[in-house]
């Protein structure tokens, strides 16, 4: 589904969350993304991780 987004997609979700939410919350809402998207890939390398080693016992 994202992939098929390309540049000038990205460019108008971009623009559209400007006008939105102003320049001020843009830096907020991008580490509050950045963060989220971190614990998420961190909980499922653990859960990946926790199958692997159930799996090799």
């Amino acid at each position: 589904m994202l992939s098929n987004i390309g540049f000038p997609g990205l460019m108008l979700i971009l623009i559209i969350a400007l006008v939105i939410f102003g320049p001020s919350k843009l830096p907020e809402i991008g580490k509050a993304v950045g963060s989220s998207l971190r614990e998420f890939k961190k909980a499922t390398n653990d859960l990946m991780n926790d199958d692997k080693d159930k799996s090799s016992k």
